[in-house]
């Protein structure tokens, strides 16, 4: 049975990725193959050729679709097998499973559960995209061998940074902040302020604050079952908290895909908008090789994590304050799970 939420929209390759020669994903534990057509739109099929199953992925992009690397057989869009050499007689099950895709915020996007549920308004919103006033830095990805869910924990808990990421974003005046929840139907927030307190080292790089103190927010959003948006705000200490404040400091909202690969492995797709520098490219390097890093950070307690749980059968054996959030995100994506079993699992074609 399986293990992941189906009916949802996820990452599946920045569009900058696709060109002529197929790429190769597994999602969900099945093998993909996404390739660019003739045409310019990009398809996504089964990585398996009916015939002796060799992956379609080792195969080449031609006028009718892709064609298989062993006897030539040629897939549409669809699937369905256009054209076999040598042979004008096409079986009927010569066909493969096409998956439903959309183009949004310069990724592809892949729904993996029943065609017929596939709503491209559900695909999630970004904020601030497009904004002439906030700066872009996109096309992340790394590749995270653990389970997605020891992702999410770590994504839903603000405490960690001041251990993990000492060398970059962790700020030690956060240590002893206690951590706040909210939740609603789509999703969980965890987050701190930071009242009345000296920037952190990574906003003095940013500005020159003077003897200015600040209130330091930390957001950890997670939107069900595979979203996270990190919103930092750096403001005046003292204004009062709404959205239009929050936008006269620093802000920063990093987004983090997250497409299940395996039960162990993770496709990790991250974007990042800020407010400030806004056209300052060798800033954005600089903050692409900062999260490169940060992030780094995170895979190799995630893959140690995963090591010791595959050793010991269990995610855990103690409960923290701090792991209220987490839980609470791990207990929505199971039963969103539950839910779409008990609807029924959509038919393999």
């Amino acid at each position: 049975m399986s293990k992941f939420a189906r009916n949802q929209w996820y990452a599946a390759a920045w569009l900058s990725e696709i060109g002529e020669t197929p790429v190769a994903r597994r999602i969900l534990d099945e093998p993909i193959v996404l390739f660019r057509q003739q045409d310019g739109e990009v398809a996504a099929l089964l990585d398996r050729c009916p015939h002796r199953l060799v992956p379609l992925s080792m195969g080449t992009v031609v006028d009718q679709g892709i064609q298989c690397g062993y006897h030539g057989m040629v897939f549409d869009r669809k699937g369905r097998c256009a054209h076999i050499p040598g042979q004008s007689m096409i079986p009927p099950r010569a066909q493969v499973r096409s998956y439903t895709l959309a183009e949004k915020y310069g990724m592809i996007w892949i729904w993996l559960g029943d065609p017929a549920l596939a709503d491209r308004s559900a695909l999630p919103a970004i904020n601030h995209y497009g904004d002439d006033d906030w700066e872009l830095i996109d096309g992340g990805y790394q590749h995270h061998p653990s389970n997605y869910l020891n992702i999410v924990e770590n994504l839903m808990d603000p405490s960690h940074t001041t251990y993990v990421h000492r060398q970059t974003i962790g700020n030690p005046a956060a240590a002893n902040e206690g951590v706040k929840m909210e939740k609603s139907n789509e999703y969980i927030v965890a987050y701190k302020w930071l009242r009345n307190s000296k920037p952190s080292p990574m906003d003095l790089q940013i500005k020159d604050f003077g003897d200015q103190l600040v209130d330091r927010g930390q957001f950890f959003y997670f939107i069900i079952p595979s979203i996270s948006r990190v919103d930092i705000i750096t403001m005046p200490a003292g204004l009062e908290p709404t959205e239009d404040n929050f936008n006269k400091g620093l802000r920063n909202n990093s987004y983090k895909f997250l497409t299940p690969e395996t039960e162990t492995t993770t496709h990790f797709f991250w974007m990042h908008l800020r407010n400030y520098k806004v056209g300052d490219t060798a800033w954005s390097e600089r903050m692409r090789g900062i999260f490169e890093k940060t992030f780094n950070e995170d895979r190799d307690i995630e893959m140690a994590m995963q090591r010791s749980q595959d050793e010991v059968g269990v995610r855990q054996f103690v409960g923290l304050e701090i792991d209220r959030a987490p839980t609470v995100a791990l207990k929505m994506i199971d039963r969103m799970v539950k839910d779409e079993q008990r609807a029924g699992e959509p038919a393999a074609a």
